[in-house]
């Protein structure tokens, strides 16, 4: 069966739960459970959850955690559907469509252990769809073009490469990705997934960006090629927040470059 278990983890974000909430709920074809991991310090979102009417497939926890990978194993350990979707709070499924979508790769082949899909973000300051087919050659280029928010994992892969290191603060997504990466997948040529630009990810992207590297080392040694990309990627963030970048970036989209 391919049954697909949602997890969404949240801290004292409640507007935010409840975007990501609504893109769940609005799904032609309704997921398996979608379990809500809350580690706030605050109330609201315990309190939401229990004085509002909810879908029988949703359920939460209210506890404190050690953080985002702590969070996210958490969720993993309850769920008991087939295949995993980690969908942080203020992150929202594209559009009704893609648990359909999703569902349909995995029924179509019964090999494939994941796949992933292109991403809504805000980039240079517009809204672009990113996401090319996952190449284990170029993981020194970090998650570059791979997102966990459009990623759906077989939950059989967490019980071969184990769940996510709660040493990782921020890139744990790419450590699991590394791990993984020889494992068969799909792409998905559609958007399944908006990101959410006010993320820890987005406003600490430079330190996100080191931590990935870190892991690329760990399991793959020091590289040239990863230590160029690196400077390229710092040159381009600073770059993009510039008038100047945004103007260049919005040439490249017209040229339909935004994705290379």
């Amino acid at each position: 069966m391919n049954r697909i278990s949602i997890i969404t983890i949240c801290f004292n974000n409640l507007e935010e739960l409840k975007n990501t909430s609504a893109s769940v709920d609005m799904q032609v074809l309704k997921p398996f459970e979608h379990i809500i991991i809350d580690g706030s310090t605050k109330q609201d979102i315990k309190l939401f959850l229990e004085n509002n009417p909810q879908p029988a497939y949703r359920k939460w926890i209210c506890e404190p955690d050690n953080g985002i990978a702590d969070a996210f194993n958490k969720g993993i350990r309850q769920a008991k559907g087939d295949i995993i979707l980690l969908m942080n709070s203020g992150d929202k499924i594209y559009d009704e469509t893609v648990l359909e979508k999703v569902t349909g790769v995995f029924a179509k082949d019964p090999s494939v252990m994941w796949c992933h899909g292109k991403q809504n973000l805000l980039r240079g300051g517009i809204w672009v769809f990113i996401g090319k087919p996952f190449e284990r050659s170029k993981l020194y280029r970090g998650m570059r073009g791979t997102f966990h928010q459009t990623m759906y994992v077989r939950k059989g892969l967490y019980d071969k490469y184990g769940l996510y290191d709660n040493d990782i603060k921020m890139a744990m997504d790419y450590d699991f990705l590394c791990r993984i990466a020889n494992e068969k997948f799909v792409f998905i040529d559609y958007p399944l997934a908006t990101f959410d630009p006010t993320g820890i990810s987005t406003n600490r992207y430079l330190d996100a960006m080191d931590e990935a590297y870190a892991q690329y080392r760990k399991y793959y040694g020091w590289s040239l090629k990863q230590a160029l990309w690196s400077m390229r990627l710092t040159t381009l963030h600073y770059l993009l927040r510039s008038p100047f970048g945004k103007m260049l970036y919005r040439i490249k989209v017209k040229l339909g470059k935004e994705n290379m």
